[in-house]
């Protein structure tokens, strides 16, 4: 991996959802780490530093997401690390909404499942840069 490779971090329990939206963000140039829980989220996101986290919020533990979340703000090297959460919670409580500066969740951007893919792609390219061309080998 160069060092000019975007990583992006996707927690979620859902293994088609984590392989479809990889491969989707992987088409546009990205790195994509994948963690199937927040506990192997966070090891991930303090052993690779990614530069943005697409997060689920109920996975094992109905808030482990958000549980998750407060830890990355409360690690010195991920509190600045751009969060964006991707939940069901619009379809099970059509009016639930959480603007990020309400501050308890400490997330950046909320998206509903099933998610708008060329829109979640445009917020990740205006947060952390355009996708970068993949070396192709010689």
């Amino acid at each position: 991996m160069s060092a000019t490779e975007k990583r992006i971090l996707i927690v979620d329990d859902d293994a088609d959802l984590t392989a479809g939206l990889a491969f989707f963000l992987e088409q546009h140039g990205y790195t994509v780490l994948v963690a199937h829980d927040g506990r192997e989220g966070l090891r991930l996101a303090r052993m690779e530093l990614p530069h943005l986290v697409v997060m689920d919020i109920m996975m094992n533990e109905r808030t482990e997401g958000l549980f998750t979340i407060q830890e990355i703000r409360h690690t010195p090297e991920l509190k600045n690390l751009p969060v964006f959460v991707l939940s069901a919670l619009y379809e099970q409580v059509p009016d639930f909404r959480i603007a990020p500066e309400a501050g308890w969740m400490a997330h950046d951007e909320f998206f509903h499942k099933p998610v708008n893919m060329p829109r979640l792609l445009e917020r990740i390219r205006l947060r952390i840069g355009p996708d970068v061309p993949k070396e192709v080998p010689a």
